[in-house]
């Protein structure tokens, strides 16, 4: 019956034997799946184009580790600068945040320690006193009569002064205001005599009207204006008695504009 019993019952007995065998076929495994991943394609052709292949494949390794040397031969080059470069700044913050703490200190210090000053008080200025009218004034001025001779002379020659810079202002000459205009006269067509006209509108004359350069200024199918200059007084020559006077040779004149107006 017990024999029967352990008949019955499963169990592995080599199982370790089994663990064993396992972890040597993964093993395996794991070796196969590294040499084909490292593995070069063999090359197909002659046996010199394969060592061509082969030398092509070994310059372009080499090359390669070149640059990766280069590389870090120049960052080790710069490493000690940029250490040394970092120490310094680190040791100028220092610096500076030891000053700023001090300054802190002796400020908290002083504002601590500080006693409030008294307030000056901003009064306005006292008035003087008039003395009212008592003894003193009874008594004798012994230089008032030296001063009021001085008084009356400053006066005098005050006076003199004052004359003499009216006088003076009065004999400058009063600025007269003048204008410069520039007329366009129109005729009524080609067929009028401009330089008669011209001489027309000359023989107008007045006090303060000064009559100055002119010229003829085609407008078209042959007619021509004067255009013609004059410096007037403003106070003595109205612009608008002089258009409608020039206006006035109804003869020869259709039109009077002003061109330009300028003060002289």
């Amino acid at each position: 019956m017990p024999t029967t019993a352990l008949a019955q019952e499963k169990v592995w007995v080599t199982k370790s034997a089994y663990d064993k065998a396992e972890s040597a076929h993964f093993e395996r495994l794991a070796k196969e799946s590294r040499v084909s991943a490292c593995a070069v394609t063999p090359a197909s052709g002659s046996l010199a184009n394969e060592v061509a292949k082969a030398r092509q494949h070994i310059k372009k390794g080499l090359q390669c580790v070149n640059n990766i040397a280069a590389d870090v031969n120049v960052s080790l080059q710069d490493l000690p600068a940029r250490v040394a470069k970092l120490e310094k700044d680190n040791h100028d913050l220092r610096n500076t945040v030891a000053e700023l703490r001090a300054l802190i200190e002796k400020l908290d210090l002083k504002v601590n320690s500080a006693v409030p000053e008294p307030y000056i008080a901003i009064c306005p200025a006292k008035p003087q006193e008039v003395e009212a009218p008592g003894e003193d004034d009874n008594e004798v001025d012994l230089f008032g009569s030296d001063s009021e001779g001085e008084d009356a002379e400053a006066a005098k020659i005050r006076e003199e002064r004052l004359a003499a810079y009216n006088a003076k202002k009065s004999k400058k000459p009063a600025l007269i205001a003048k204008s410069n205009i520039i007329l366009d006269i129109k005729p009524w067509d080609d067929e009028t005599d401009m330089g008669v006209m011209q001489a027309e509108v000359r023989k107008i004359a007045t006090d303060g009207l000064l009559w100055g350069a002119a010229k003829l200024v085609p407008l078209a199918f042959g007619i021509s204006k004067l255009q013609i200059s004059c410096v007037v007084e403003d106070d003595k020559v109205s612009i608008d008695w002089l258009t409608e006077t020039i206006q006035e040779l109804e003869e020869y004149v259709q039109s009077v504009d002003i061109a330009a107006f300028n003060k002289v």
